[in-house]
């Protein structure tokens, strides 16, 4: 079927409004139709970078597609700890997956790519400490640096010790954690007393 110039531009328009990415479903709920968006990729204007989810091409690269991907795909998901680290400058790890926090009721998402470790989480600490940043123009929802150092702390058999440690030690140090924060998310992680000694040595290091 026929679709129009300006029916493109004005999808154009709306793609750059949400930041260069749209989901299938909100490009529909817009009241376009999907042979706009099929003709958008046939010709080029348009890249699919996972199942429903499209970018505009004309948009700059994106500075961290797995967390735009994730944000676009799993809204409700919270970027947590190693990918929320990476984010904050807080590890030397690569995350090889984006991990992330999901209420314990939600089923797992299912994306092709990337690909994902999923961490349950109670609905109080869904809700506490969560910044959100714009990314390439999308919003990402990540934890701030003192309530993820204390997730790494509560997940420290599945994440390591030592890299919650390492990360307690550089939020402190580079000054994106303070000991009250630190501590504040630590009772609500309810893990006050694993943390307590590593925070009691640096304080006297």
């Amino acid at each position: 079927m026929y679709v129009s110039q300006s029916n493109i531009e004005e999808a154009k328009k709306l793609i750059q409004s949400r930041g260069g990415v749209i989901r299938t479903s909100e490009f529909l709920n817009a009241g376009f139709h999907q042979r706009v968006l099929y003709k958008m990729r046939d010709a080029g204007i348009v890249e699919q970078i996972e199942r429903g989810l499209y970018r505009l091409m004309e948009s700059e690269e994106m500075s961290n597609p797995d967390l735009i991907i994730v944000a676009k795909k799993v809204p409700e998901a919270r970027i947590c700890l190693i990918s929320a680290l990476s984010y904050h400058e807080l590890t030397d790890e690569i995350p090889h997956s984006v991990h992330i926090a999901l209420p314990k009721t939600s089923r797992d998402p299912v994306l092709n790519y990337p690909p994902l470790s999923v961490y349950r989480f109670s609905q109080e600490t869904l809700e506490h400490g969560v910044q959100h940043q714009t990314i390439d123009g999308v919003v990402v929802n990540v934890f701030n640096p003192a309530k993820t150092i204390a997730d790494c702390f509560k997940f420290r058999n599945q994440i390591g010790l030592s890299v919650a440690i390492e990360a307690l030690k550089r939020g402190i140090t580079e000054n994106k954690a303070s000991y009250k924060d630190i501590r504040k998310y630590a009772a609500l992680c309810r893990v006050e007393r694993v943390i307590q000694p590593y925070m009691e040595t640096l304080a006297h290091g």
